[in-house]
């Protein structure tokens, strides 16, 4: 097929870090079609700096250009209208993280993009990169059964974002954050959990299956703050299983800045684990015995450009596989739709 029309929705500091010079070096597999944002100085910045043959403040009129593939990265509470509206219009659609706000949003994305017959792929990194996609494939091949318990810990530089005192490490040098995209719960749904969290929820829900039934949470936000700094979560698994989830906004500069994430699962047929800030991935069972992941160094690096990649390979039918796709989105968001509701209610939540 020829080029794929592209249109961006939302182009703001996390577009214009990772999305858009990724879709930049595809030139030769898109043409940049449409834009929108807001603020007409921002804007017309954006359309001049990519070229884009139209620029907007309503995204109405990108999709109205004609677009087969739309990358959505506006505000978290935007979400659900502009991926459902890009879906109807019969685009393809990356979907930022945090998904949407809420698990009936979510699943009803998923709907319209199963009427559609349209991709619908969330920007989960980790999930795209090959150390993961390898894990993945290794258990596939080892089926190690359903997850008995699961543990997952998560830190990273998030402070000053969520307490707008400042940006995060790989924000946009040239598009600061608007800050109540992260710190107003109307529109970022929440702090840490949804910032950050739900990137550590898809990456080992995607590799076990797992799902959320029930959650008790306790979150931790500075006084006066708007939106928690950190989070303290038990899980309760549709498998029967239990899960503890950590998660923490780290100081800049602690560490390199580089994201510490670590999954573990121990399940009916044997176990995994996963560690991103220290590059290693294994599995175990009694059947296969100790298996090591070889990782390249680097390899556990955050890599915004791959979620992009992963959209156009589908689009242009390169591919058939989606690390992340919108099912996955979905529980997510039910995991921490349970877990704000019991930190508010300081009860354990049931769905």
């Amino acid at each position: 097929m020829g080029k794929l029309r592209l249109g961006v929705i939302g182009a703001g500091s996390w577009a214009m870090a990772a999305h858009l010079p990724a879709l930049d070096d595809r030139r030769q597999d898109v043409e940049f079609v449409g834009v929108s944002r807001q603020g007409p100085e921002a804007l017309g910045r954006v359309r001049e700096r990519y070229g884009f043959a139209m620029a907007s403040e309503d995204y109405r009129d990108v999709l109205d250009a004609g677009v087969d593939v739309v990358v959505v990265a506006s505000p978290t509470a935007l979400h659900h209208e502009h991926a459902s509206a890009a879906l109807q219009a019969g685009a393809h659609v990356l979907c930022e993280k945090p998904y949407t706000i809420t698990s009936k949003q979510a699943w009803d994305v998923v709907d319209t993009a199963r009427r559609h017959d349209r991709h619908l792929v969330l920007s989960f990194g980790w999930n795209h990169s090959p150390m993961i996609k390898r894990l993945k494939a290794l258990l596939t091949a080892h089926d190690i059964g359903t997850v008995e318990h699961l543990a997952i810990t998560m830190s990273s530089q998030t402070r000053e974002l969520l307490t707008d005192a400042g940006s995060y490490p790989d924000a946009s040098p040239d598009t600061a954050p608007e800050q109540a995209t992260w710190t107003d719960p109307a529109v970022s749904g929440g702090g840490y959990g949804q910032a950050q969290l739900s990137h550590a929820l898809a990456l080992a829900f995607g590799l076990t299956g797992a799902r959320a039934n029930g959650a008790f949470a306790l979150t931790w936000a500075r006084p006066g703050a708007t939106v928690e700094l950190h989070d303290a979560i038990t899980l309760s698994l549709t498998s029967g299983g239990i899960c503890s989830v950590g998660g923490a906004s780290a100081y800049l500069g602690a560490d390199g800045n580089k994201h510490h994430l670590a999954v573990e699962a121990v399940c009916t047929q044997g176990q995994l684990a996963v560690d991103v800030f220290r590059e290693r991935a294994s599995l175990f069972s009694p059947a296969t015995g100790q298996i090591e992941l070889a990782v390249t160094p680097g390899e556990g690096a955050y890599d915004g450009a791959r979620p992009v990649n992963s959209l156009l390979d589908l689009a242009l039918g390169n591919r058939d596989d989606n690390p992340a796709p919108g099912e996955l989105g979905a529980r997510t968001v039910e995991a921490l739709e349970l877990a704000y509701r019991s930190a508010t209610s300081g009860l354990f939540e049931r769905a």
